[in-house]
C-alpha cells in the first residue's frame, strides 16, 4: 500500500482477539500481524470514540 498509510485496530477483537483468543483460525491480534498505528478499545467501540480517534491521528 502506498504512503501515507495508517493501520487502525477497531475494537477489542482487533486488539487483543477478545473472545476468540485462542481459536484454531485466529492468527493473533492484528499487531502481531503488520504495525498499528492507531487502537480503538470497546467491544463495540462507540461511534463517538471512532470518530475522535480518527480525527486525533488525521488532525482534521
Amino acid at each position: 500500500m502506498g504512503e501515507p498509510r495508517l493501520v487502525i485496530a477497531v475494537g477489542d477483537c482487533a486488539i487483543n482477539c477478545g473472545e476468540f483468543a485462542g481459536g484454531y483460525g485466529v492468527q493473533g491480534a492484528v499487531s502481531d500481524v503488520v504495525p498499528v498505528d492507531l487502537q480503538v478499545p470497546g467491544r463495540p467501540p462507540r461511534p463517538d470514540e471512532i470518530i475522535a480517534a480518527l480525527r486525533r491521528v488525521t488532525g482534521r
